[in-house]
């Protein structure tokens, strides 16, 4: 990370884009201007929380294979999504994957670093009309606060005068010793979406390990997930809220090989649990309601 202090209206350039690194205490996060993504979240000297791909690809308008990309209004391929989801598209032009603002610019709304924690609000700047090809009135927000873990809430707001389905993610890309030798709790007795397997439903039984691509959406999901990584000594602690379903994805050696933005063995280093609202979890908000997703993110030391 950029070893300066940044001021809240300061900003460098990874690549094309600008981005923000915020510090309070030993915690560092960086943070992209496009698509409000969290780019990397690291506590002192150890270990990465969020991963940081070496070879991600920092371009104007392209959507970034790092960190936490906000997926919203929809998620993964709109066809494939609820037909509520799909209905509130108005375009015949193809739909982008994972919906229509991680590529676009947000703006800093506050900043607050008095006290024990530090206080971010991103938003995507107001558009007469709506998003392209998405024509509803949404305020968007994403809330980052920074204490001893990482929260972000990101809240959806309907100010139109008629309802508004949604599907969305927080695709959080986490940093592992080696995810052949990690296992997620928290999932044992869930049904989930073999989306590799004509998109079955099936029982977990047992923590879930890791053998070959993953593709997962866990439905009724716990408020709590964590990945025990034996080799570093500890567990990520993921606490959701206004979230009933998770994605969880690694790409292994096959589809790395296709991706120009990742290293060959970058699969090893990373894992994929996504906060989400997807499937029978879509959200639809009333004229006026608000819903908000949210993920607290930290760390516990194993004991022996």
């Amino acid at each position: 990370m950029p070893s300066h202090k940044l001021l809240p209206s300061a900003s460098f350039k990874l690549g094309e884009l600008d981005c923000w690194h915020f510090i309070h205490g030993n915690a560092q996060l960086l943070v992209a201007k496009q698509g409000a993504q969290v780019l990397s979240y690291q506590v002192g000297e150890d270990k990465p929380i969020i991963w940081l791909n070496e070879k991600a690809k920092y371009e104007h308008g392209k959507g970034i294979r790092t960190g936490v990309p906000i997926c919203w209004p929809w998620f993964g391929n709109l066809a494939l999504n609820p037909q509520s989801v799909q209905d509130m598209r108005a375009s015949e032009q193809p739909a982008t994957a994972h919906g229509l603002v991680r590529t676009r610019e947000w703006e800093l709304l506050d900043y607050d670093d008095a006290g024990e924690a530090l206080h971010i609000e991103l938003g995507v700047p107001q558009i007469e009309g709506g998003l392209p090809g998405w024509p509803h009135d949404v305020a968007l927000t994403l809330s980052i606060r920074l204490d001893t873990q990482l929260h972000l809430s990101l809240t959806s707001h309907n100010r139109s005068d008629t309802a508004v389905s949604i599907s969305q993610a927080l695709h959080s890309y986490f940093a592992v010793s080696d995810v052949r030798k990690v296992q997620v709790k928290g999932v044992d007795g869930l049904t989930y979406i073999e989306t590799l397997d004509e998109w079955k439903h099936v029982k977990q039984a047992g923590d879930l390990t890791f053998s070959g691509e993953t593709d997962r959406i866990y439905l009724n999901t716990p408020d709590t997930l964590s990945i025990v990584d034996p080799d570093w000594s500890r567990s990520i602690e993921l606490n959701s809220r206004g979230s009933r379903s998770a994605v969880i994805w690694n790409p292994w050696i096959g589809k790395t090989a296709s991706f120009s933005d990742m290293a060959a063995d970058g699969w090893q280093r990373m894992l994929c649990i996504e906060t989400a609202n997807v499937m029978d979890d879509v959200i639809t908000l009333q004229p006026g309601a608000s819903h908000t997703l949210g993920v607290s993110i930290g760390t516990r030391p194993l004991t022996a």
